[in-house]
């Protein structure tokens, strides 16, 4: 069995982000790039598969920002082989039809029986990459897992659905699984450990064209307007019921 887990990043959401010079978008070349937590469960979720039926683990992602150190900290978890596709990321930048797209040709060439991706990216304004590349491939597809179980020529998910309910679906193989969270968290491994994957593992590197098709235009990007501070109402319970009372009325509710 073969296990191709497509990846990206996405920006760090902990540092301060910057519009570009059109503001139609972020300036990429300020941004820090971390990957996307969802695809880190999902490199789990292949691995712990992989540990149970010896299954090949493939992690394939696009050269932009910190992308070497992300595959090798896959390889250092317990991933086989990296692939990294080179495009002019950084010129023309990317979303998640262009993902699908470069990524198809090189899953089609491997035959995986299973292609896990996280199940969304909190940059993503067009579409869900698992879903995007399931349409491409003409797979199944499922989103929102938290659970996979491999049996001969099929698998059986347990997927998520809000108010905490769960179900269990029969997919057959291959298929695109769209990971929400892995069956246990993503394996911590020291940088010591990274550094000897890089060492050892070898990143195979093709080669692929940028299609922006598909996407949501973005127009223009604003930051937050700035309007009234919240006003805290302080005193003995009548007075904070009193004032309550005349906000509502102020407002036109009462």
């Amino acid at each position: 069995m073969k296990i191709i887990v497509p990846v990206q990043l996405v920006p760090d959401l902990v540092e301060e982000l910057e519009f570009n010079k059109f503001r139609n978008g972020l300036d990429f070349e300020n941004l820090a790039w971390i990957l996307n937590e969802f695809d880190d469960h999902a490199i789990e979720q292949a691995i712990l598969i992989k540990e149970k039926t010896g299954a090949e683990v493939v992690v394939l992602g696009a050269d932009w920002g910190e992308m070497d150190d992300a595959l090798f900290t896959a390889f250092a978890k317990g991933a086989d082989r990296l692939i990294k596709v080179t495009a002019d990321f950084e010129g023309e930048g990317v979303n998640n039809h262009a993902l699908a797209r470069i990524f198809k040709p090189i899953i089609e060439a491997e035959k995986p029986n299973l292609i896990l991706t996280g199940v969304s990216n909190h940059n993503g304004m067009d579409g869900v990459l698992g879903a995007l590349l399931a349409e491409y491939l003409g797979l199944p597809y499922i989103g929102y897992v938290s659970g996979v179980r491999v049996d001969d020529s099929k698998a059986v998910v347990q997927k998520d659905y809000p108010g905490g309910l769960k179900a269990n679906m029969e997919v057959i193989l291959p298929a695109v699984l769209g990971i929400s969270s892995s069956e246990t968290p993503p394996r911590y491994v020291p940088i010591s450990k990274v550094r000897q994957a890089m060492k050892t593992g070898q990143i195979d590197e093709q080669e692929g064209e940028i299609d922006l098709s598909g996407a949501v235009p973005t127009q223009a990007m604003y930051e937050p307007e700035v309007t009234g501070k919240a006003e805290m109402i302080e005193g003995h319970l009548d007075q904070i019921i009193n004032r309550i009372v005349e906000i509502i009325k102020d407002q036109g509710l009462l």
